[in-house]
Protein backbone atom coordinates (compact mmCIF):
# COMPACT_ATOMS: atom_id res chain seq x y z
CA UNK A 1 0.00 0.00 0.00
CA UNK A 2 1.80 3.19 -1.25
CA UNK A 3 1.24 6.09 1.29
CA UNK A 4 -0.67 8.74 -1.31
CA UNK A 5 -3.52 9.95 1.02
CA UNK A 6 -2.30 12.23 4.10
CA UNK A 7 -4.94 12.87 6.94
CA UNK A 8 -4.73 16.06 8.79
CA UNK A 9 -2.10 15.63 11.82
CA UNK A 10 -4.89 18.09 13.76
CA UNK A 11 -7.56 20.42 13.82
CA UNK A 12 -6.20 23.88 14.61
CA UNK A 13 -2.69 25.25 13.69
CA UNK A 14 -0.82 23.27 10.86
CA UNK A 15 -2.16 20.66 9.94
CA UNK A 16 -0.65 19.48 6.91
CA UNK A 17 2.72 19.52 5.82
CA UNK A 18 4.23 17.79 2.52
CA UNK A 19 7.53 18.54 1.09
CA UNK A 20 9.35 16.82 -1.28
CA UNK A 21 11.19 15.06 1.12
CA UNK A 22 8.19 13.59 2.80
CA UNK A 23 6.21 13.10 -0.36
CA UNK A 24 9.29 11.20 -1.76
CA UNK A 25 9.37 13.40 -5.28
CA UNK A 26 11.04 16.73 -6.00
CA UNK A 27 9.57 19.67 -6.60
CA UNK A 28 5.85 20.24 -5.43
CA UNK A 29 5.28 21.18 -1.37
CA UNK A 30 1.99 21.71 0.28
CA UNK A 31 1.46 23.17 3.72
CA UNK A 32 -2.13 24.37 5.23
CA UNK A 33 -3.41 26.48 8.62
CA UNK A 34 -6.52 26.22 10.04
CA UNK A 35 -6.06 29.67 12.62
CA UNK A 36 -8.76 31.12 14.62
CA UNK A 37 -9.10 34.94 14.94
CA UNK A 38 -6.31 36.97 16.42
CA UNK A 39 -3.71 34.07 15.20
CA UNK A 40 -0.45 34.70 13.69
CA UNK A 41 1.83 32.00 12.02
CA UNK A 42 5.10 33.19 10.12
CA UNK A 43 7.69 31.75 7.52
CA UNK A 44 10.60 31.59 5.19
CA UNK A 45 10.19 31.01 1.45
CA UNK A 46 14.28 29.78 1.89
CA UNK A 47 15.04 28.58 -1.90
CA UNK A 48 10.87 27.80 -3.14
CA UNK A 49 8.44 30.16 -4.22
CA UNK A 50 5.33 30.20 -2.72
CA UNK A 51 1.47 31.08 -3.21
CA UNK A 52 -0.69 31.58 -0.38
CA UNK A 53 -3.86 30.95 -1.14
CA UNK A 54 -6.75 32.25 1.41
CA UNK A 55 -9.33 28.88 1.29
CA UNK A 56 -11.33 30.41 3.99
CA UNK A 57 -11.80 33.57 6.17
CA UNK A 58 -9.78 36.51 6.02
CA UNK A 59 -5.91 37.61 7.35
CA UNK A 60 -3.58 40.40 7.28
CA UNK A 61 -0.40 39.14 5.14
CA UNK A 62 3.47 40.84 5.28
CA UNK A 63 5.73 39.66 2.86
CA UNK A 64 9.00 40.16 0.76
CA UNK A 65 9.13 43.22 2.83
CA UNK A 66 5.58 44.49 1.83
CA UNK A 67 2.49 45.17 3.42
CA UNK A 68 -0.65 43.47 1.40
CA UNK A 69 -3.64 44.23 3.77
CA UNK A 70 -6.21 42.32 4.36
CA UNK A 71 -6.44 39.18 2.10
CA UNK A 72 -9.50 36.92 2.19
CA UNK A 73 -13.58 37.37 1.34
CA UNK A 74 -14.88 33.91 1.11
CA UNK A 75 -15.75 32.53 4.37
CA UNK A 76 -17.03 29.13 3.35
CA UNK A 77 -15.35 27.70 0.32
CA UNK A 78 -18.40 26.30 -1.19
CA UNK A 79 -19.38 30.07 -1.98
CA UNK A 80 -17.04 29.16 -5.04
CA UNK A 81 -16.02 33.36 -5.26
CA UNK A 82 -12.66 33.87 -6.42
CA UNK A 83 -10.03 33.45 -3.97
CA UNK A 84 -7.14 35.95 -2.84
CA UNK A 85 -3.65 34.48 -2.71
CA UNK A 86 -0.19 36.04 -2.51
CA UNK A 87 2.95 34.90 -4.80
CA UNK A 88 6.18 35.13 -2.81
CA UNK A 89 9.59 34.51 -4.58
CA UNK A 90 12.24 32.32 -2.73
CA UNK A 91 14.45 34.07 -0.77
CA UNK A 92 12.15 35.73 1.37
CA UNK A 93 9.74 36.29 4.74
CA UNK A 94 5.66 36.55 5.29
CA UNK A 95 4.02 36.36 8.08
CA UNK A 96 0.61 35.67 8.26
CA UNK A 97 -2.41 37.29 10.97
CA UNK A 98 -5.88 36.00 10.54
CA UNK A 99 -8.49 38.44 11.11
CA UNK A 100 -11.48 35.98 11.01
CA UNK A 101 -11.16 31.92 11.32
CA UNK A 102 -9.44 31.31 8.65
CA UNK A 103 -7.54 28.58 6.23
CA UNK A 104 -4.62 29.24 4.39
CA UNK A 105 -3.13 27.37 1.80
CA UNK A 106 0.84 27.17 1.47
CA UNK A 107 1.56 25.84 -2.18
CA UNK A 108 5.45 25.57 -3.00
CA UNK A 109 8.04 24.63 -5.40
CA UNK A 110 11.52 25.37 -5.98
CA UNK A 111 12.25 29.26 -6.87
CA UNK A 112 14.94 30.70 -9.30
CA UNK A 113 13.80 34.42 -8.15
CA UNK A 114 12.42 34.97 -11.61
CA UNK A 115 8.98 36.57 -10.51
CA UNK A 116 8.09 39.34 -7.95
CA UNK A 117 5.87 39.29 -5.35
CA UNK A 118 2.45 40.06 -5.81
CA UNK A 119 -1.24 39.55 -5.50
CA UNK A 120 -3.58 37.25 -7.24
CA UNK A 121 -7.25 37.35 -7.52
CA UNK A 122 -9.75 38.12 -7.04
CA UNK A 123 -9.70 40.01 -10.24
CA UNK A 124 -8.26 37.98 -12.90
CA UNK A 125 -10.30 34.82 -11.69
CA UNK A 126 -13.31 33.78 -13.61
CA UNK A 127 -15.28 30.47 -12.43
CA UNK A 128 -15.23 28.44 -15.63
CA UNK A 129 -16.88 25.76 -16.98
CA UNK A 130 -15.10 22.31 -18.46
CA UNK A 131 -16.35 19.24 -19.15
CA UNK A 132 -19.93 17.77 -20.34
CA UNK A 133 -22.93 16.00 -18.46
CA UNK A 134 -21.91 14.52 -15.58
CA UNK A 135 -17.83 15.16 -16.39
CA UNK A 136 -18.92 19.05 -15.93
CA UNK A 137 -16.57 21.09 -12.94
CA UNK A 138 -16.30 24.32 -12.79
CA UNK A 139 -12.41 26.25 -12.37
CA UNK A 140 -11.05 29.03 -10.50
CA UNK A 141 -7.51 29.10 -12.49
CA UNK A 142 -4.80 30.69 -10.11
CA UNK A 143 -1.71 30.36 -11.85
CA UNK A 144 -1.88 27.79 -14.29
CA UNK A 145 0.65 28.50 -17.50
CA UNK A 146 -0.92 31.14 -19.25
CA UNK A 147 -0.28 33.55 -16.24
CA UNK A 148 3.35 34.41 -16.18
CA UNK A 149 3.32 34.58 -12.61
CA UNK A 150 5.65 32.10 -11.41
CA UNK A 151 9.12 30.03 -11.76
CA UNK A 152 7.63 26.67 -11.32
CA UNK A 153 3.85 26.60 -9.70
CA UNK A 154 0.77 25.39 -11.41
CA UNK A 155 -2.18 26.19 -8.81
CA UNK A 156 -5.70 25.87 -9.99
CA UNK A 157 -8.97 25.29 -7.72
CA UNK A 158 -11.75 22.84 -9.13
CA UNK A 159 -15.86 21.99 -8.07
CA UNK A 160 -16.94 19.10 -8.58
CA UNK A 161 -21.28 19.02 -8.63
CA UNK A 162 -22.63 16.04 -6.07
CA UNK A 163 -22.45 12.98 -8.35
CA UNK A 164 -19.71 14.29 -10.84
CA UNK A 165 -16.64 13.18 -12.17
CA UNK A 166 -13.48 15.26 -12.11
CA UNK A 167 -9.83 14.73 -13.36
CA UNK A 168 -11.64 12.77 -15.97
CA UNK A 169 -10.86 11.43 -18.51
CA UNK A 170 -8.07 9.98 -16.68
CA UNK A 171 -4.75 11.43 -17.64
CA UNK A 172 -1.47 11.40 -16.75
CA UNK A 173 1.38 13.84 -16.70
CA UNK A 174 4.39 11.89 -15.62
CA UNK A 175 7.23 11.90 -18.38
CA UNK A 176 9.96 14.46 -19.59
CA UNK A 177 8.92 14.61 -23.05
CA UNK A 178 7.54 18.16 -23.63
CA UNK A 179 5.37 18.76 -26.20
CA UNK A 180 3.96 15.18 -26.08
CA UNK A 181 4.04 15.13 -22.23
CA UNK A 182 5.12 17.26 -19.16
CA UNK A 183 6.56 15.77 -15.93
CA UNK A 184 4.45 17.38 -12.99
CA UNK A 185 3.93 16.26 -9.51
CA UNK A 186 0.70 16.93 -7.98
CA UNK A 187 -1.36 17.20 -4.74
CA UNK A 188 -5.17 17.46 -4.36
CA UNK A 189 -6.31 19.06 -1.01
CA UNK A 190 -10.24 17.82 -1.05
CA UNK A 191 -13.10 19.36 0.58
CA UNK A 192 -16.75 18.20 0.90
CA UNK A 193 -20.07 19.73 1.53
CA UNK A 194 -21.38 18.39 3.48
CA UNK A 195 -18.23 17.98 5.53
CA UNK A 196 -19.39 14.68 6.54
CA UNK A 197 -19.47 13.14 3.05
CA UNK A 198 -16.49 11.24 1.10
CA UNK A 199 -14.94 11.56 -2.16
CA UNK A 200 -13.55 9.06 -4.49
CA UNK A 201 -9.80 9.53 -5.98
CA UNK A 202 -7.78 6.59 -8.24
CA UNK A 203 -4.10 6.92 -8.95
CA UNK A 204 -3.05 4.73 -11.19
CA UNK A 205 -0.44 3.62 -14.23
CA UNK A 206 -0.78 2.09 -17.37
CA UNK A 207 0.66 -1.35 -15.92
CA UNK A 208 -1.02 -1.21 -12.59
CA UNK A 209 2.23 -1.08 -10.49
CA UNK A 210 0.56 1.92 -8.90
CA UNK A 211 -3.10 1.37 -8.74
CA UNK A 212 -4.60 2.76 -5.74
CA UNK A 213 -8.19 3.51 -4.66
CA UNK A 214 -9.11 5.99 -2.24
CA UNK A 215 -12.31 7.21 -0.32
CA UNK A 216 -11.36 11.04 0.96
CA UNK A 217 -12.42 12.96 3.55
CA UNK A 218 -13.52 16.50 4.03
CA UNK A 219 -9.82 18.08 4.84
CA UNK A 220 -7.46 15.08 2.95
CA UNK A 221 -4.86 15.60 0.88
CA UNK A 222 -3.62 13.35 -1.84
CA UNK A 223 -0.69 13.05 -3.30
CA UNK A 224 -0.24 11.67 -7.13
CA UNK A 225 3.99 11.62 -8.24
CA UNK A 226 3.16 9.84 -11.23
CA UNK A 227 -0.24 8.00 -13.26
CA UNK A 228 -3.66 9.11 -13.89
CA UNK A 229 -5.83 10.08 -11.13
CA UNK A 230 -9.45 10.96 -11.43
CA UNK A 231 -11.88 11.39 -8.99
CA UNK A 232 -15.66 11.61 -7.97
CA UNK A 233 -17.83 12.91 -6.47
CA UNK A 234 -20.92 10.89 -4.87
CA UNK A 235 -24.71 11.85 -5.46
CA UNK A 236 -25.46 14.11 -2.47
CA UNK A 237 -21.99 15.90 -1.72
CA UNK A 238 -19.68 18.48 -3.60
CA UNK A 239 -16.32 17.93 -3.92
CA UNK A 240 -13.86 21.05 -3.90
CA UNK A 241 -9.69 20.63 -4.64
CA UNK A 242 -6.92 22.86 -4.60
CA UNK A 243 -4.39 21.63 -7.52
CA UNK A 244 -0.50 22.11 -7.11
CA UNK A 245 1.95 20.67 -9.88
CA UNK A 246 5.41 21.56 -10.60
CA UNK A 247 8.02 19.65 -12.34
CA UNK A 248 11.08 20.66 -14.52
CA UNK A 249 9.27 22.54 -17.37
CA UNK A 250 6.26 24.88 -16.18
CA UNK A 251 3.96 23.52 -18.57
CA UNK A 252 0.96 21.36 -18.44
CA UNK A 253 0.77 18.48 -21.13
CA UNK A 254 -0.81 15.43 -20.59
CA UNK A 255 -1.67 11.81 -22.20
CA UNK A 256 -4.91 10.18 -21.29
CA UNK A 257 -5.59 6.78 -20.08
CA UNK A 258 -5.57 4.08 -23.19
CA UNK A 259 -9.47 2.88 -21.84
CA UNK A 260 -10.54 6.57 -22.06
CA UNK A 261 -9.05 7.46 -25.12
CA UNK A 262 -12.11 7.30 -27.63
CA UNK A 263 -14.15 9.80 -24.71
CA UNK A 264 -11.25 12.56 -25.22
CA UNK A 265 -11.46 12.35 -29.04
CA UNK A 266 -15.09 11.98 -29.06
CA UNK A 267 -15.93 15.46 -26.68
CA UNK A 268 -12.88 17.15 -28.27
Amino acid sequence: MTDLLRKPFGTHGKVHEITPQSAGWRYVGFSLYRLRAGETVAEATGDREVILVMVEGKARVTGAGQDWGELGARMDVFEKTPPHCLYLPNGCDWTAESTTDCVIAVCSAPGQGGHAARRIGPDGITLTERGKGANTRYINNIAMENEDYCDSLLVTEVFTPAGHWSSYPSHRHDEDDYPRITYLEETYYHRLNPASGFGIQRVYTDDLQLNETMAVADGDVVLVPRGHHPCGAPYGFEMYYLNVMAGPLRKWRFVPAPEVEWIMERDA
